[in-house]
């Protein structure tokens, strides 16, 4: 489809433009989660103790495997920048499967680029295309996912095709909230299947076929968290919100309220209600059960409700999916209408759009949420003029679940993922934390305010044996320096 495949490239081409200008207002990195995805891709074979074993076990791996070797380039590590690339050629994917999707259901061209310009126009979704984090990946995984198994339902057999297990695996393997989409598209095309014909056994052998994928994808994560961590599931890495923990109700209203911050209320309204119809016309009808399918991005908001129940902070860039699967049942929407109507409704949802969140806002919601990290960033400027002026060789004992964002910022001073020891680094560090640091440990970056303070903020306050031989050199931004003292380097 030719218009699926220009305004993917039109799209990307902006991201593009929208990079350069985002690098130039040093934007790009200004999300601390954006600095620590490099981290966590670098480390792979930039440490004290290189291997597998780095992969992680909190973020899915598919994007920071991606990146383990192009980010060995220093100058890449730096900017981010080919994880950028990553980020833009997503947003031309995300824009072409929602585009054909939008096609395919209702065959109006107009409803098709309605779709694609709900995505393309939107500044919260061009910004975070142009960055290191992983939502880009994620975005284009399930829109393809949900796009090829909309096209599956209908050649009613039970041969999976190659790109759709590919995609299966490889979107189970970037964001949690991908294994709620998946499952629920899986869902829809089975239920869809039965509709036009499909018998009870072969159902069977397509749920088997189907989801052999993604379920291999979730199992080998999971033997990975288990072998690095020793906890098959990573869940206890924040500081519970009370404002929203246990409160179910508070929980939703937060992903509705932050879904049409991230677009606007009448996209959101008017989704909402072309899903409704989507719906409807899929249960009566066989012609249209597929388009069940279509509906399969919005069980992404499953999780951040689920984690805003749990206590997880709130967190508005959670809702893009949404935000995305928005902008598709816009375009279906605008498909099912007659032209009149059809150009008058496209007109306002696209027309709203850029009066009320243009794509050159600076003030989008995801843009504001990046930057709360840099007033603090700029204070840790003197902790690191501290560090490398009094650096003499010798390794930094810091915390990389608290600290991988100021680890990258350190890389602009000179200093590798080696330098550090850190929870990666299995005996090294846990014996830094039984014994207290030595060498050639000769420094220690504390995380002293955020989330209450890193796990070497809790020693240096309850053991005062942990922190006798060190010495406060300079604090900034939540983070202290210490110096380990010529006593610790005599002890043993």
């Amino acid at each position: 489809m030719i218009i699926a495949r220009v305004l993917a490239a039109l799209a990307s081409a902006s991201a593009f433009v929208a990079w350069l200008i985002y690098l130039r207002a040093d934007l790009v990195l200004s999300h601390y989660d954006a600095r620590a995805h490099l981290v966590v891709a670098r480390r792979i074979f930039d440490n004290l103790t290189p291997g597998w074993q780095q992969i992680g076990a909190v973020w899915l791996p598919l994007p920071h495997l991606l990146q383990a070797v192009p980010l060995q380039i220093d100058a890449w590590y730096r900017t981010g920048a080919s994880a950028s690339i990553v980020s833009i050629a997503c947003f031309g994917v995300t824009t072409y499967a929602i585009t054909r999707a939008a096609l395919a259901a209702t065959g109006s061209r107009l409803g098709a680029v309605t779709a694609a310009s709900l995505v393309a126009l939107n500044p919260n979704l061009l910004y975070v295309h142009t960055t290191p984090m992983t939502e880009p990946l994620a975005l284009a995984g399930v829109t393809l996912v949900t796009l090829w198994l909309y096209e599956w339902v209908p050649r009613n057999q039970d041969q999976v095709p190659a790109r759709l297990r590919v995609a299966l695996f490889a979107t189970a393997w970037t964001r949690y909230e991908a294994w709620l989409v998946i499952v629920a598209g899986i869902a829809a095309a089975l239920y869809a299947s039965g509709r036009i014909g499909a018998s009870r056994n072969a159902l069977v052998r397509r749920a088997v076929l189907l989801g052999r994928w993604p379920a291999a994808a979730v199992l080998l994560f999971l033997f990975l968290s288990r072998l690095t961590t020793g906890d098959w599931l990573t869940t206890s890495f924040y500081v519970p919100d009370a404002y929203y923990d246990g409160q179910l109700a508070r929980a939703w209203l937060a992903v509705w309220w932050g879904t049409h911050q991230l677009s606007t209320r009448a996209t959101e309204a008017i989704a909402i209600g072309a899903a409704v119809l989507v719906a409807a016309r899929a249960l009566a009808s066989r012609g249209h059960a597929a388009m069940l399918v279509l509906l399969a991005p919005f069980a992404a908001a499953i999780a951040p409700a689920y984690a805003f129940y749990e206590g997880h902070p709130f967190r508005i860039r959670y809702m893009l999916p949404l935000v995305v699967a928005c902008a598709l049942c816009g375009g279906i929407a605008v498909g099912f209408l007659r032209r009149q109507a059809a150009i008058v409704t496209a007109g306002l949802l696209v027309g709203i759009m850029l009066i009320q969140s243009p794509p050159w806002r600076q003030d989008a919601p995801v843009i504001v949420e990046a930057q709360l990290d840099r007033p603090l960033r700029a204070a840790r400027r003197e902790v690191t003029a501290c560090l490398r002026s009094g650096y003499r060789g010798g390794r930094i004992l810091a915390s990389m679940g608290s600290l991988a964002h100021y680890m990258q910022e350190l890389s602009q001073a000179g200093f590798a993922i080696a330098d550090f020891v850190h929870e990666g680094n299995g005996v090294l560090w846990t014996d830094a934390l039984d014994q207290g640091p030595r060498p050639p440990i000769a420094w220690v970056l504390v995380e002293e305010e955020a989330e209450g303070g890193d796990v070497l903020a809790r020693r240096l306050r309850h053991e005062p044996r942990f922190g006798r031989d060190l010495v406060r050199v300079c604090e900034g931004g939540g983070v202290a320096l210490y110096r380990v003292t010529l006593q610790t380097a005599s002890r043993r």
